[in-house]
This record gives C-alpha cells, structure tokens and sequence, in this order.
C-alpha cells in the first residue's frame, strides 16, 4: 500500500501520538484511579498494552519504518 504524501503526515502524527501514550503508559501516567464515598476503588488504563503495542507496529510497516533485526544472521551447522 502506497500513501500520498498528506497520509504519510496523518500517519505521522498518529505514530507520534502513539509513542507518547505507550512513554505514558511505562511509567505509569496514564493509568487512572478513582476512589469513590465508599472507598472502592477503580483502576484502569486507555488502551491495553498490546493493543498500543501493535498499533504502533502498525503505523510503523506502513510508514516503512524499519522494526530492527534480532542481530546478525550467522550460517551454522548441525
């Protein structure tokens, strides 16, 4: 899939939005806590982990931005 030039900045932005919610989500940010008149209390998070995780990796394949390699491929024998 090919994009013209106004969706690669679309995608762009997304991805820039993305990376900073995921920075959020490591260190705790973007989990909200409620605590009602009783005491329960309510955790929860915008998004799951994986689901920003895989958006993100989403967003970077059709931007053709590299994902990196494991390391250096090396011929062996059994």
């Amino acid at each position: 899939m090919t994009l013209t030039p106004e969706q690669v900045v679309v995608y762009r932005e997304r991805l820039t939005s993305a990376e900073t919610a995921w920075h959020q989500m490591l260190i705790g940010q973007q989990v909200k806590t409620y605590v009602d008149q009783s005491g329960e209390r309510i955790e929860y998070q915008l998004m799951g982990r994986d689901a920003l995780r895989s958006y993100i990796l989403t967003l970077k394949v059709a931007l053709g931005i590299s994902l990196g390699a494991a390391g250096p491929l090396r011929p062996w024998m059994l």
